[in-house]
């Protein structure tokens, strides 16, 4: 006998209810009390180098702090964290197809005479996922190379110079140079600088400023250090990682390339944490962590899990070191416990 039309709608509502009650739930991150928020900002404080401390969960901002004269709203120089922006401004154009993705050579984006005719053949095999990951294998323009690099005619010819130390794709080697030639090739590709792809493609999406920053003698604006960014700019681009690449609505990067960017590729020999396309990772209180580290403790966290975004700059002044980091890390482990 067939059940009437109202008692088997009746059922299907109780199956689909008693389905829904089977389903796990997802416990949605807390955000703390006014007095624990203030509790952690006054902690941020006492780093002797914090300038300033931004704390954003699930797109709503909790902390905002400036401390020894510095605001949010105030241009720093992010110095390494410049690569992190140079890894998304690279999604954004295999996204366009200027570079048809991670494996393409890199000597194919640049001209021909920025490429050194005595150069070591092998810097043919060099791509662009490796200068992303810092695999290069060329020695590097950091550390104790730095300056001598920067004061050469031609960054991009110098970079591609440097002898062999690995093979393209081994060990982890942090050069600044890297994330240059991206600068260059993007140049070279677009026929536009590297600030206004920045502006069209991140800045505007995002609507953020991104004022001029350092260049080249040749006048391709520096890759890897030396940006200008406010801590709120920071904040609206890690936002767009932790929502995986959409902000206000419009999808700037693909959520493919943020997996890509996140994907452990290395190790860093600093710290021991993992790297990939211009982002370290690593947990911190069992908890999956992203972040763009710039000299002198300019940072960005992105915590997924507990839909946290975090932005501290700090006096670039006194050495970068790891102990540094390591406090801040601590802090951030505060603010994940405080949160769950």
């Amino acid at each position: 006998m067939q059940q009437p039309g109202h008692l088997r709608h009746a059922l299907m509502m109780i199956i689909m209810c008693c389905w829904l009650l089977s389903m796990p739930t997802l416990a949605a991150p807390i955000t703390p009390d006014a007095s624990v928020l203030a509790r952690l900002a006054d902690h941020a404080g006492t780093l002797p180098r914090t300038h300033t401390f931004m704390v954003a969960i699930d797109g709503n901002t909790v902390i905002e702090r400036g401390y020894r004269g510095h605001r949010t709203n105030q241009t720093t120089n992010i110095k390494s964290l410049s690569k992190t922006l140079m890894s998304a401004l690279v999604g954004a154009a295999i996204e366009r197809g200027v570079i048809k993705g991670v494996d393409q050579p890199v000597v194919e984006l640049l001209a021909p005479d920025q490429i050194p005719a005595k150069a070591d053949p092998r810097i043919r095999d060099i791509t662009v996922g490796q200068l992303l990951s810092m695999q290069a294998g060329l020695e590097r323009t950091s550390g104790q190379h730095y300056g001598a690099w920067v004061a050469s005619h031609h960054w991009v010819r110098s970079a591609l110079s440097r002898p062999f130390v690995s093979e393209p794709g081994g060990q982890m080697l942090y050069s600044t140079g890297n994330s240059h030639l991206l600068s260059a090739a993007l140049t070279h590709t677009t026929g536009r600088s590297t600030l206004a792809l920045m502006r069209d493609w991140l800045g505007t999406p995002l609507d953020i400023s991104i004022p001029p920053w350092t260049r080249d003698p040749q006048g391709i604006y520096f890759g890897g250090n030396e940006m200008g960014m406010t801590p709120q700019a920071l904040m609206a681009f890690g936002e767009m990682y932790r929502l995986n690449g959409a902000y206000n609505g419009q999808q700037i990067l693909p959520s493919t390339w943020i997996e890509a960017s996140w994907r452990p590729r290395t190790q860093s020999f600093y710290n021991g944490d993992d790297y990939g396309y211009g982002w370290f990772s690593g947990e911190i209180e069992n908890e999956p962590v992203y972040y763009g580290w710039g000299y002198g403790g300019q940072i960005l966290f992105v915590v997924p899990g507990q839909d946290m975004t975090i932005v501290l700059t700090s006096d670039p002044a006194p050495p970068s070191s790891g102990s540094y980091l390591g406090r801040l890390k601590a802090l951030v482990g505060e603010l994940i416990t405080a949160t769950r």
